[in-house]
């Protein structure tokens, strides 16, 4: 039964459809259009997840050749990899977490200011588990274990789309929803650092090229464009025999290289098409919930719930976010810390994001440093972390978005005065 609930409350796709069902009942909608509302909001996610899937399977070919081009070796930040890990350990108390964590969220919707309903379902499974890791290492077990994780969880679930919310705001341009990703200290910081290097400055998104380059201010060809001279590049550095024996069954390591730059392009290309069709269902549905269950309630939706506002601060935001890696990369070692390689995927979608807030303070200088920071941040963090995680910490990876390594580090020098 446990298995059962978190399987259907780790799955945003589900656990949308079940709030915008909720949302569709409650305003005594038609049946047709309950039905209809509910399972195109789910296709709007499973067209967003379909969309990450092809992204990720790009970004990964890339990972590989990147790794071989330049003989990487050291901890990779990847939140599936360290959960998978972890739940083997502590499956059964990250359940509990989670599901009273989701609970509490309810329960500080309905009678806090801050009425924000997160619905980014294995993000919540994330931290539960971080939770649930620390709390362990720091000696804590059994009921205490769960009653202070899910409440700690709760309070995460509503605070953070709160912080966020005034940026969200001014991105885009209504107070519809909020953003519900635990990547939200980077986001706070990209916009923060925005605004003090950037204010006033023009957006990413008025970017003038001359009329030759018009097709540049398509974002799709733009990002595969950009793409392509990243694939090239490191393909040239990583060479044929490896590519062409390990990643591309034989097809020429150049074409290769293209041809993955034109899915990753489409892989966004889905996403934000999935995007665009979820946001524009849960919206209208949640009405049903903020009038009749939690006055003004708001969803708090995954990150790419944002890309279609700044397409650009996208691609801006992923390359700084990574450079930033690349730095960190070679000064973790010298200050003591585990080296931490850049993972592609933490820094496409919380250094796209961070560059969206940078670019909503301070225009183009804003995603620049902004998604930097993000960049920075998203690998010093988790090798701080990692003495935090006990066992964990010795598995090869490890959480990746900035707020699991805020949360754990707190949390485990909170659990070290006692």
């Amino acid at each position: 039964m446990i298995q059962f609930l978190l399987d259907i409350l780790s799955d945003p796709a589900v656990l949308i459809g079940i709030f915008a069902l909720a949302g569709l009942l409650l305003q005594k909608a038609k049946v047709s259009d309950v039905v209809g509302g509910t399972i195109k909001t789910i296709l709007g996610f499973v067209i967003l997840g379909a969309g990450a899937q092809i992204l990720v399977g790009s970004l990964d070919n890339f990972r590989q050749i990147f790794d071989h081009a330049f003989d990487l070796k050291g901890t990779i930040p990847n939140n599936e990899a360290i959960v998978a890990l972890a739940m083997k350990q502590f499956g059964t108390y990250t359940a509990y977490v989670m599901i009273l964590g989701m609970g509490v969220n309810l329960l500080l919707a309905r009678i806090t200011p801050l009425k924000y309903i997160f619905l980014t379902g294995h993000h919540t499974l994330f931290m539960a588990c971080l939770l649930v890791a620390v709390l362990s290492a720091g000696g804590m077990g059994g009921i205490a274990l769960v009653l202070s994780g899910g409440a700690l969880l709760g309070m995460l679930m509503v605070v953070m789309p709160a912080l966020a919310q005034p940026f969200t705001r001014k991105i885009t341009g209504n107070n519809s929803f909020a953003l519900g990703h635990f990547g939200t200290i980077g986001y706070l910081s990209a916009a923060l650092v925005g605004k003090a290097f950037g204010k006033g400055g023009r957006s990413t998104e008025d970017i003038k090229v001359p009329d030759s380059l018009r097709f540049l201010r398509d974002t799709s060809i733009s990002m595969a464009l950009t793409m392509g001279i990243l694939y090239i590049i490191v393909s040239l550095f990583a060479g044929p025999a490896f590519i062409e024996s390990t990643l591309s069954d034989g097809v020429n390591f150049l074409v290769f290289a293209i041809k993955q730059a034109l899915v990753f392009s489409a892989g966004v290309y889905i996403i934000l098409a999935g995007v665009r069709l979820l946001i524009s269902e849960i919206v209208p549905a949640f009405k049903g919930i903020s009038d009749k269950l939690i006055p003004n309630a708001k969803p708090a939706l995954d990150c790419p719930a944002v890309f279609p506002f700044a397409p650009n601060a996208v691609v801006i935001g992923f390359m700084c976010s990574f450079l930033g890696g690349l730095m960190a990369m070679f000064i973790t070692p010298a200050l003591g810390l585990a080296v931490i390689v850049p993972g592609l995927i933490p820094h496409f979608f919380t250094g796209s994001t961070a560059g969206i807030y940078g670019n909503a303070t301070g225009g183009l200088r804003g995603a620049v440093v902004g998604s930097f920071v993000n960049g920075l941040l998203i690998s010093f963090l988790p090798a701080i972390l990692l003495n935090s995680l006990g066992a964990l910490g010795f598995a090869g990876t490890t959480f990746g978005d900035t707020d699991f390594g805020i949360v754990g580090i707190v949390l485990s020098v909170f659990l070290g005065r006692f």
